[in-house]
């Protein structure tokens, strides 16, 4: 385990999702789903699908996924993981779904452990209708990795016994408006304005070290890594 998440790559974990006789099945399908669900709620909702709908269609993708082992048809030699599970949402969307809508969520299966309570009001401040549903899934694609990223530096200060520090830190890693200055940040923690100084700088290259760690799990190549990031700031400016 790496910071309390499995040190894989976003391609073997669908494949031990899929294995129902890994001891870690359940907990990579987990993962998947409380990672990446939104993304497909979203793209689903902004196809004009209602509420309800969307949240049938998203357990169902999941659980489709990994019954049908879309992996095998479109596997990790195909590059980002981003664009493979949307490849394979819109398959699900075009195909699978018409099959499958007499059966019970998740073909018969129990549903999958997504949480939905917050589905419409985050649904609700996505930007306006003129974004295409691929657009609304790559925006939100790239805020679920720079949350993740965050929340991993996060986590490594608090197991280091510095999450007071980073708490006060990182309204400068995520340009929060109205930040206070540095030497305002230096009399509250007890530090001279230029060890606060540093210490943001330094926080910064962790966060661009996580950042860079998180998608390389999502590409197979080192050298897609910089055209990732390219890509999803992109989408963020959409």
């Amino acid at each position: 385990m790496e910071n309390g998440r499995f040190a894989t790559t976003r391609w073997s974990m669908v494949l031990t999702a899929a294995d129902e006789t890994s001891p870690r099945s359940a907990g990579a399908l987990s993962e998947l789903c409380g990672t990446y669900w939104y993304p497909i709620y979203a793209y689903v909702r902004r196809q004009g699908r209602s509420h309800e709908a969307a949240q049938d269609l998203t357990q169902e993708f999941f659980a489709r996924m990994l019954e049908k082992r879309y992996i095998d048809d479109v596997g990790p030699d195909k590059g980002k993981f981003r664009t493979f599970l949307l490849v394979c949402l819109k398959r699900f969307l075009a195909n699978e779904w018409d099959k499958t809508q007499a059966q019970k969520r998740g073909g018969g299966k129990a549903p999958l452990s997504i949480d939905f309570v917050d589905a419409e009001g985050r649904y609700s401040l996505e930007p306006g209708h003129e974004l295409t549903a691929q657009k609304v899934f790559e925006r939100r694609w790239a805020l679920t990795v720079l949350e993740r990223t965050l929340a991993d530096v996060a986590a490594e200060f608090t197991q280091s016994g510095r999450g007071e520090l980073f708490a006060a830190l990182k309204v400068y890693l995520v340009g929060e408006v109205g930040a206070p200055s540095y030497a305002q940040t230096g009399k509250r923690l007890g530090m001279t304005e230029g060890a606060v100084k540093v210490a943001v700088h330094r926080l910064r290259e962790r966060y661009r070290a996580a950042l860079r760690r998180e998608i390389a799990a999502t590409v197979t190549d080192e050298a897609d890594v910089d055209q990732e990031i390219a890509e999803l700031f992109a989408a963020l400016g959409n």
